[in-house]
């Protein structure tokens, strides 16, 4: 028991000299320095909440959608210049610097009015055919360059998109220029027999009553003479050229014509 009583005493003193060491120890480390301690960093972490999120990501689909909405507009403004520019281009290759379009879209418009007055009390045929003829008429007298521009203008659309109506247009053209020259030359052959009867009859008058008609009138026959066959020489050949026209236009559309007979044939 002595012994027991001997050895605790020991055993305290050593633990109480290790923790009394210890405690030294952990005093020296935590003295302070003579010098500031530098100021330590303060790091914010932002963090949005959920609210901003769904905000951010409804603002950024709405910016998208009116980005896409503008250049759509835009896509189509562009367009509509170009539709107008192009417009406007072709009018002004179609109107002729040369003539007034105020009075002559008025006339034009004055005559076409005529026709369907005219045409009011016939019958339906007549009532439908005069106000265009009346129009194509005046605008080919009062706008003949204009009218012109126009008419190649149609002609060229009618080549791109519907030739053979083109080529039936052309056949039918050239068939109505023979005719009309045909006329022509008709009326103009009447009128010179005309003229050459007067001549004749003139002469006899003056012959029997010796009065100088033919020097009142100013009519020569020698004049008379020679223009008829000028005018008669540049008919024919107008006529020449115009059934030319017809008979190339007629080769031109044979092949179209067989090949139509031979479809019908096999369906026959």
């Amino acid at each position: 028991m002595f012994r027991t009583a001997s050895r605790l005493p020991r055993r305290a003193l050593l633990s109480a000299s290790v923790a009394g060491t210890a405690v030294g120890l952990q005093d020296s480390k935590e003295k302070l320095s003579i010098y500031p301690s530098p100021t330590p960093e303060v790091l914010l972490v932002d963090s949005p909440l959920v609210l901003e999120k769904e905000i951010g990501l409804i603002r950024r689909h709405t910016q998208r959608a009116y980005s896409d909405a503008h250049a759509h507009v835009q896509g189509w403004v562009s367009r509509w210049i170009g539709v107008e520019n192009a417009v406007e281009n072709r009018v002004k290759s179609i109107v002729s610097p040369s003539e007034s379009m105020t009075p002559g879209l008025l006339y034009v418009g004055i005559a076409t009015l005529t026709g369907s007055i005219l045409g009011r009390n016939r019958n339906i045929l007549t009532r439908l055919l005069l106000p265009p003829i009346f129009l194509v008429v005046s605008a080919n007298h009062f706008l003949p360059k204009s009218t012109g521009n126009l008419s190649d203008y149609l002609g060229s659309l009618e080549d791109t998109y519907f030739p053979e109506l083109a080529q039936k247009h052309e056949v039918a053209k050239s068939h109505s220029q023979m005719t009309w020259q045909r006329i022509k030359d008709a009326t103009r052959s009447g009128r010179d027999q005309v003229n050459r009867g007067a001549v004749v009859a003139v002469e006899k008058v003056q012959e029997t009553t010796g009065l100088k008609l033919k020097e009142t009138f100013r009519w020569h026959k020698s004049g008379l003479d020679k223009v008829v066959p000028a005018a008669k020489a540049a008919a024919e050949q107008k006529v020449e050229e115009a059934e030319k026209k017809v008979e190339a236009k007629i080769e031109e559309v044979k092949p179209e014509v067989e090949k139509k007979v031979e479809e019908v044939k096999r369906l026959v």
